[in-house]
């Protein structure tokens, strides 16, 4: 069993870990942006939640013309999703668990490859990643349905008003990578997305971007079936209307359910394996307890 454990524990450390992450460890008793009595703490602390949040944000992001040409222009994602999906986590990881400064060297670092991408969107309008209503629709799309990946597949009781705490706090983030006027609750993001609404659009690159999620590669053979479960697991969590968009047809109550049901199954070995997962270290950085 500790074998099976440590193997399962290294796959995910595997998609979540790499050159540049944070470290964790140090300096003890640095709380980091957020600290451990945190709404973000609590909603970054679970490795399946978070996936298939990553994977509808990524899905609800590229609805937008301008941010598609900026990662189709700029990123290997079509040949490396999940790659992607990795940097992505390295990044929430390390400045939501990470020390102070490790936070800030990452957000600095992004900032810095936000100001090289730049360019022409097909439909003729200029764009950069350092836009910052851009950037603001990149951050309500990934916040969004972080939130939700956690209500749907971890805790589906989690407070209004921790849900609101969370939003408040990881706006932090989304300021210092130059967002602004960032929504900083679920009514505020309910409204901002509904006025986003006219400006997205689904094309033959955004119908690749969705069919890559679906046939995403797994760290090996025996992982593959856990992987296509969290991919179809992460588009469900999409609202009916961006489904509709990108030509998915939403599954009624019972199938929905069902999905649920076998999301939060297979999310179980996950849960029992991570020891070293990143809020793991950091709460021991801290001088805490294993997480309950």
């Amino acid at each position: 069993m500790e074998f099976l454990r440590q193997r399962i524990e290294a796959n995910v450390l595997a998609i979540s870990r790499g050159p540049g992450s944070a470290d964790f460890l140090q300096p003890p008793g640095d709380p980091g942006l957020f600290g451990p009595d945190s709404a973000t703490w609590q909603v970054h602390s679970d490795f399946t939640a978070m996936l298939t949040g990553g994977v509808a944000a990524l899905l609800l992001q590229m609805l937008h013309p301008l941010p598609l040409a900026g990662v189709w222009d700029h990123s290997n994602f079509q040949a490396d999703m999940l790659g992607r999906l990795r940097r992505t986590a390295q990044f929430v990881a390390g400045t939501t668990f990470g020390s102070r400064a490790d936070a800030e060297r990452l957000i600095a670092r992004v900032r810095q490859i936000h100001l090289g991408v730049t360019g022409t969107a097909p439909d003729g309008r200029p764009y950069a990643a350092s836009d910052p209503d851009l950037l603001t629709w990149v951050h309500v799309a990934e916040v969004h349905c972080f939130l939700q990946g956690y209500l749907r597949y971890r805790h589906p009781d989690f407070p209004a008003a921790r849900q609101d705490r969370y939003l408040e706090e990881i706006a932090l983030v989304a300021e210092a990578l130059g967002a602004r006027e960032v929504p900083r609750s679920r009514a505020a993001i309910a409204d901002y997305i509904d006025r986003m609404r006219p400006q997205l659009r689904c094309d033959d690159r955004t119908r690749t971007t969705l069919q890559l999620v679906l046939d995403a590669p797994a760290p090996n053979a025996v992982a593959q079936p856990w992987t296509k479960l969290m991919m179809r697991g992460g588009v469900d969590l999409l609202p009916p209307w961006a489904q509709e968009m990108l030509g998915v047809r939403p599954r009624g109550p019972m199938r929905r359910e069902l999905l649920r049901r076998s999301v939060w199954l297979a999310a179980q070995p996950v849960r029992w394996a991570m020891r070293n997962g990143s809020i793991h270290l950091a709460r021991r950085r801290m001088g805490l307890p294993p997480q309950p």
